[in-house]
């Protein structure tokens, strides 16, 4: 069997869809037919020379929280940046909104998107063969942990097995890519912390299990066919595009309606979990970079500090004179089968060979989520006022 090199591969696309669905973990999609135009957010956008191509990019999960933070990303550096999404009757592509062209608009859609799905061998290889991308960045996944405990079957042929399908379409494709798996700080488990690339894994959920399958897959094509693909292991990163079901949107999202007096509750789980909080925006460009090295690797990303969920709730109240405990009651639904007590990353690996280093501390980090969430507050509350929806939904 021929080797693989690890080198960038080149081609050119033609290839493009008008509508999108989603393949993210933390949502489903909407139809990017609002014919937005897009702007390269802050500065010019790099054009390529006469002659020369721009950098095509490949992203699964692009309707996610990472995926549309890596859009940006890799726009503003001038690339092409195509988008696997899953067909769905409910659309939700509202991350990805504020970028989206028209296709039809060739000068300046600089991002498509194209109907696969990880569960789809058949579709990634097509698709993977038809754009030639020189990078490829597999963010896709269910990617909820306690949902995960639902839904282990499918979470497993998504997030293990949908990884070997695209890692199989990279090997075989005509042009060699760049490949980056998206890693989780869940794969650690109960192993204690501070947790580095050295740190054994030890998963906690179906979710973390799975992602443990996928991290040593890329590290097997990586050894076994020479492959250029790097292993992200991601601590928890957060924004305003979290999903609301994740808990720490959960949180900003009830603090906002809670001061416009829209609810008066909200229902958690285990304060005492520690987590490794950064902001999203940050880690894409840590993604970007493990694949710009000379060598493929795996690197832990993270802020190197830990806060407990109920730390996370008195910033969050706080912030805007609330009391926590006034408002928050604790749902044993909310539990998971096996928890996972403390997490915190030791990125000294990235920081030294990447360069890389979060710019946006927790603090900073809490208050963006609130600020977001208390505008989409007060857009809620106009709608309530005008006796559109029912706010009483909620406690």
């Amino acid at each position: 069997m021929t080797t693989q090199k690890s080198n960038n591969g080149i081609g050119k696309s033609e290839a493009k869809v008008d509508t999108a669905g989603s393949l993210a973990g933390d949502g489903e999609a909407q139809p990017a037919s609002s014919q937005i135009q897009m702007e390269s957010g802050g500065g010019e956008v790099p054009r390529p020379m006469p002659g020369e191509r721009r950098k095509v990019a490949l992203i699964t999960g692009i309707t996610g929280q990472d995926g549309s933070y890596l859009t940006e990303f890799l726009l503003e550096k001038g690339y092409e940046v195509h988008g696997l999404i899953r067909r769905s009757s409910n659309f939700n592509t509202a991350r990805l909104d504020h970028l989206y062209v028209d296709p039809h608009n060739a000068v300046k859609a600089r991002m498509k998107l194209h109907y696969a799905d990880l569960s789809d061998a058949s579709s990634l290889r097509r698709w993977v063969d038809a754009l030639l991308p020189d990078e490829v960045y597999n963010l896709a996944a269910q990617s909820h942990v306690a949902v995960s405990f639902e839904i282990p079957d499918y979470t497993a042929d998504v997030v293990a097995t949908g990884a070997l399908r695209l890692l199989e379409a990279v090997r075989c494709a005509t042009k060699p890519a760049r490949y980056y798996q998206a890693g989780s700080s869940e794969m650690f488990g109960s192993t204690p912390p501070p947790q580095s690339e050295a740190s054994p894994f030890h998963p906690r959920s179906p979710y973390a299990a799975a992602k443990v399958a996928a991290h040593w897959y890329t590290v097997n094509y990586r050894e076994a066919y020479g492959l250029f693909a790097c292993n992200g292991i991601l601590f928890n990163h957060e924004s305003p595009r979290r999903g609301e079901n994740f808990v720490t949107r959960k949180i900003t999202r009830a603090v906002g309606r809670i001061r416009l007096g829209l609810q008066t509750k909200v229902f958690l789980g285990n304060l005492s979990a520690a987590r490794d909080w950064g902001f999203a925006g940050d880690y894409v460009e840590a993604m970007w970079m493990m694949l710009q090295q000379e060598e493929p690797g795996d690197y832990v990303v993270a802020t190197e500090e830990s806060h407990t969920v109920e730390e996370f709730l008195q910033a969050a109240f706080s912030y805007v004179g609330l009391d926590w405990k006034d408002h928050v009651v604790i749902d044993p639904r909310y539990f998971r089968p096996a928890e996972v007590d403390s997490l915190k990353g030791d990125s000294t690996k990235a920081r030294k060979a990447l360069g890389w280093k979060p710019k946006v501390g927790f603090q900073d980090l809490v208050k963006m989520m609130v600020d977001h969430d208390i505008e989409t507050a007060k857009r809620e509350k106009v709608l309530v006022d005008a006796g559109y929806i029912d706010a009483q939904q909620q406690p």
